[in-house]
């Protein structure tokens, strides 16, 4: 018998089922690239993995437990939603704890804002932007080349079309005094650089160093991620509520699959009269 709740359910996770195996493809494809893979795409590898994989199964228990109503697969279907959306929970609240610093010195004059670490949430400090993570995060940011494309005018940067980023990683901090010459290559003044700032002295023209291992690149980042964890905050939002729609449909899904189990087969034969 047709079953709304029932036929809505198995929908969506024929949807998620494609997008697993959409992850999982994409998995192996990087994997079979080998060294011709960027660092960025080879840092996705293993959670696109493990990810889609989760995906799938957790999709076919729902597509099993919904249209071919069996009911053990469709309450350990609804067990997991439900851990899924306790986690978006507590996800998304903490994500709104540790970015809500409005943070960041204004550079005079120029309309946009420099960053350091110190300037963010300890957890963002430490499990972010540590020593282990950099290295990745530096690779990444290299391979996209986030610095060749720069807005200039003549010898001066746009400085409000830059990314928190670029700001911080694709030139010294303002307070060194450099003289840019073009969008990547800076001069020190003869005397040396004006602030005491220690990107001052770490800042490289060299294309694949720049200012990726100043302080400043690492708040740049941060501020980015901080952004973008905002922004994932309202779409968490946004699943959050689909997700618990979803799960309501799963418990019809499951009062269906009941009913239709002890619903006789065959209408009582009227007695002989």
């Amino acid at each position: 018998m047709f079953r709304v709740s029932n036929t809505v359910i198995g929908v969506v996770n024929v949807l998620t089922l494609l997008l697993g195996l959409a992850s999982v493809g994409f998995s192996l494809f990087v994997h079979f690239r080998g060294a011709e893979a960027s660092d960025c795409q080879k840092v996705l590898q293993l959670p696109l993995l493990f990810g889609g994989i989760f995906i799938i199964v957790v999709s076919a228990l729902g597509i099993a437990g919904s249209l071919c109503r069996i009911n053990l697969l469709l309450y350990a279907y609804l067990f997991v939603t439900f851990l899924l959306i306790i986690g978006l929970i507590v996800f998304t609240i903490f994500a709104l704890l540790i970015t809500n610093q409005k943070v960041g010195q204004t550079v005079s004059d120029r309309g946009y804002k420099e960053y350091k670490t110190w300037d963010f949430h300890n957890y963002l400090q430490r499990y972010v932007v540590n020593d282990n993570n950099w290295d990745e995060i530096k690779s990444c940011l290299i391979d996209s080349r986030v610095c060749r494309n720069l807005a200039i005018d003549g010898h001066s940067l746009i400085y409000k079309h830059l990314t928190t980023t670029q700001t911080g990683c694709c030139k010294p901090p303002a307070e060194c005094g450099f003289t840019m010459i073009n969008a990547t290559y800076w001069e020190a003044a003869k005397e040396g650089a004006a602030g005491n700032d220690t990107d001052c002295k770490t800042w490289s023209n060299q294309q694949d160093k720049l200012c990726y291992e100043c302080n400043a690149c690492k708040g740049g980042v941060l501020a980015n991620i901080r952004k973008q964890w905002r922004r994932l905050a309202i779409i968490n939002t946004c699943v959050l509520l689909l997700l618990i729609f979803i799960y309501l449909l799963g418990c019809c899904a499951t009062a269906n699959n009941r009913s239709d189990r002890y619903r006789p087969k065959y209408a009582t034969r009227p007695p002989y009269t």
